[in-house]
């Protein structure tokens, strides 16, 4: 009886071990179709920007008060043992914002001076690699946060967040530009990386805000810590990123010296780092302003953003139905977006109270939106058009705008505020936006440029060396001109090569821009 019913017992186990591995299966061929594939990618991807933002912001409510409780803590034991010394502590409380704002900082300036290096990096071995070194190290830097208990160690942890980010946030939008060739679903795929980046930047304050209120400061970082793991987990699992099959036949990508000269891509760089410029100005400083002028309670500073995730996300989808029927005027929505920034930014200072307030912050997230999801796909476009379609040192360089902006806000528009005051920076930055919008005009023609060769074509440089490179060139001209080979003489010299072709489909063909 006994071995009866041992028996039923090992076959069940094995009935249900084979479905176990039939499900397996399934999934693995699940996993290996290529739409569900680029689909599972972007889901990758965006968890990943949304971490990075989380993290970014989510340090916001949270760590100020806590180096401030540290700082009362050790001030008041030393002035008890030394009251000669209140003075000098005095001193250091006044450095303390200074403290907090390089701090702030220190993320956007390593990443700053990371990136030229990660994006040549990326062009170099792939996406996926430099991906999930970038989520490694943003879980090791989560990890730190969590348990950090000194300015140093903080410091630390947030300087290597920006590390973590210079791999992971240019290797994931250059990813989505790479799996989603067709201009419309490219432009649909990074609306939907950026409304991650805005949900992650606006809804982490009131998050950590909370959680640490009732369960410390360790809690947060390990709620973020563990998306981040399982994150990684997944990429591991999904791209394989040690696997070989992707880095045969690379192409090599553009230096990204010579993107950073090319006047169209600067024009997108400089269009990307003045827009965020309120956004990176305004975090550091609002929260004070609302204090003396508004009598704000913290409740309020700490929601301030959060409404303004919606029409950042309006934005995008606006952007990018407009961008599917009329993507000859991608300019045009980055420039309107950078005209209702510079108004939004001026109508700041004028607000009485929380509820104007969140008029013209909703009106600078809306014009951001507009300006990232016109101009992102742009970038990766005029890779396409112009250079080899590898794209880690044209985001690497769209990264440098942002980091220039957020690293230049924490420090330097506290010092403003002193100086000339909250009103003259409003409306200088304002003024700033609607100037450059004009730039944009430059771009007004991008879309009329030819897409550039294929990896095939890029091979063939040096000019047809025989009947098969002369037959594929015949018919790229034949195309160019709209007519036919067929029943027609292709001209060869004894060289094998066309006669009275004198050069070859070099960089003037694929490199400079033609037009329909």
């Amino acid at each position: 009886m006994a071995t009866e019913g041992s028996g039923g017992l090992a076959q069940t186990a094995a009935v249900k071990l084979s479905e176990m591995g039939e499900r397996t299966k399934q999934l693995g061929t699940a996993i290996q179709d290529p739409e569900r594939q680029r689909r599972i990618i972007l889901v990758i991807v965006c968890v990943a920007l949304l971490l990075d933002n989380m993290l970014y912001m989510v340090i916001v409510p949270i760590v100020p008060d806590y180096l401030a409780r540290l700082e009362s803590e050790s001030e008041h034991a030393h002035v008890t043992q030394n009251p000669s010394n209140s003075t000098h502590y005095q001193a250091q409380k006044e450095n303390f914002d200074v403290q907090i704002g390089v701090l702030f900082a220190s993320k956007a300036i390593l990443q700053l001076l990371v990136n030229p290096f990660t994006g040549t990096f990326i062009d170099r071995v792939g996406y996926d690699i430099p991906l999930l070194i970038g989520l490694s190290i943003m879980f090791v830097s989560t990890c730190i946060f969590a348990f950090a208990e000194n300015y140093a160690t903080l410091f630390v942890a947030r300087s290597l967040q920006g590390l973590g980010s210079a791999f992971a946030d240019t290797s994931g939008i250059a990813m989505i530009a790479d799996k989603f060739t067709e201009e419309a679903e490219r432009s649909r795929a990074l609306g939907i990386a950026l409304a991650f980046i805005s949900f992650g930047s606006l809804a982490a304050p009131p998050f950590g805000g909370v959680l640490y209120e009732f369960v410390g400061k360790r809690v947060p970082f390990i709620v973020l810590a563990c998306v981040c793991l399982a994150d990684g987990i997944l990429c591991l699992t999904v791209l394989k990123p040690f696997s070989n099959r992707t880095r045969e036949n690379m192409l090599v990508g553009t230096p990204i010296y010579k993107l950073m000269i090319d006047p169209y891509i600067a024009v997108v760089a400089g269009a990307l780092t003045v827009c965020n410029i309120p956004l990176a100005f305004l975090e550091p400083t609002i929260a004070n302003w609302m204090e003396e002028t508004m009598g704000s309670s913290q409740w309020e500073i700490g929601l301030t953003w959060l409404p303004a995730f919606f029409p950042h996300i309006l934005g995008v989808y606006i952007t990018v139905k407009l961008a599917a029927q009329y993507p000859h005027l991608q300019w045009f929505y980055g420039a309107l977006g950078m005209v209702i920034i510079g108004a939004s930014s001026c109508l700041v200072p004028a607000c009485k109270n929380f509820e104007q307030l969140i008029i013209p912050l909703c009106g600078i997230c809306f014009g951001i939106a507009l300006v990232d999801t016109a101009l992102l796909p742009t970038l990766a476009f005029l890779v396409d058009v112009r250079y080899v379609s590898v794209y880690g040192s044209v985001y690497a360089i769209a990264d440098i705008s942002y980091c220039v902006a957020y690293a230049l806000g924490p420090i330097m528009a506290g010092k403003i505020v002193h100086d000339l005051g909250f009103v003259q920076l409003n409306l200088g930055m304002g003024l700033v936006n609607v100037l450059y919008a004009p730039a944009l005009l430059l771009l007004r023609n991008v879309c009329l440029m030819k897409p550039s060769h294929s990896e095939r074509n890029m091979l063939l440089e040096e000019g047809a060396t025989g009947l098969y490179d002369t037959i594929k060139m015949e018919e790229r001209l034949s195309k160019k001109h709209g007519y036919s080979t067929s029943g027609n003489c292709v001209p060869i010299d004894e060289n094998g090569t066309f006669a009275g072709q004198s050069r070859s489909f070099s960089e003037e063909e694929t490199s400079e821009p033609e037009y329909i």
